[in-house]
């Protein structure tokens, strides 16, 4: 599953679009905190773990606005199915590579990590991250509650992935990562810690 969807040029393409869907209805909604005009203030994005060539030119980025109106000027970035906070890796290889190296000795998971290009290192943070930092939210002990049974937090984020069905491996990761856009803005508790 992991190798097919990161080596996936359609996939990420999809992912792009979606963003750039969630990022019109925010420009559209005009300024949440005085209804000015938005206009367009993307932030430069380096992303990591993914072959450039496979992204395309719109991952160099993540989409914000900011209000036109003078006294405001307040920025707006709506949420993300490509990024998890302000992790220089895609959301999508996050979500992945923890749920891939959950049960694999030591040896096998520096295996895999090198394959994708993450220490070891990082993604223990990001393990941890998982499994220690997003159950302590409010946001997750309010949103885990819409599954029957509840994701377990020892087994995140598996245990989250297990939880949606489609049509395709795709289909399950893009439906997991829409669920887990709160986590990409600024004002989530508890952003991912940023890559080394």
């Amino acid at each position: 599953m992991c190798h097919s969807l990161i080596s996936d040029a359609s996939f990420w393409r999809q992912l792009q679009h979606l963003d750039e869907q969630i990022a019109q209805e925010a420009k559209l909604a005009g300024c949440p905190y005085c209804q000015g005009v938005l206009h367009r203030a993307h932030y430069p994005r380096k992303v990591f773990g993914v072959r450039r060539s496979l992204l395309g030119e719109g991952y160099d980025s993540r989409l914000s606005f900011c209000c036109s109106r003078e006294g405001c000027r307040r920025r707006t970035t709506p949420a993300s199915v490509r990024f998890l906070g302000r992790r220089c890796f895609p959301g999508a290889l996050v979500l992945l590579a923890c749920a891939l190296t959950q049960n694999l000795s030591r040896r096998r998971r520096a295996r895999l990590g090198a394959t994708l290009g993450v220490s070891e290192r990082t993604l223990q943070r990001w393990r941890h991250w998982w499994r220690s930092t997003l159950p302590d939210t409010p946001w997750w002990r309010e949103a885990r509650a819409r599954f029957v049974p509840p994701p377990q937090s020892p087994l995140l984020p598996s245990s989250l992935l297990a939880r949606f069905s489609g049509r395709g491996h795709a289909e399950v990761l893009i439906g997991a990562l829409q669920f887990l856009t709160p986590c990409s803005l600024s004002t989530f508790a508890a952003l991912p810690e940023q890559a080394a």
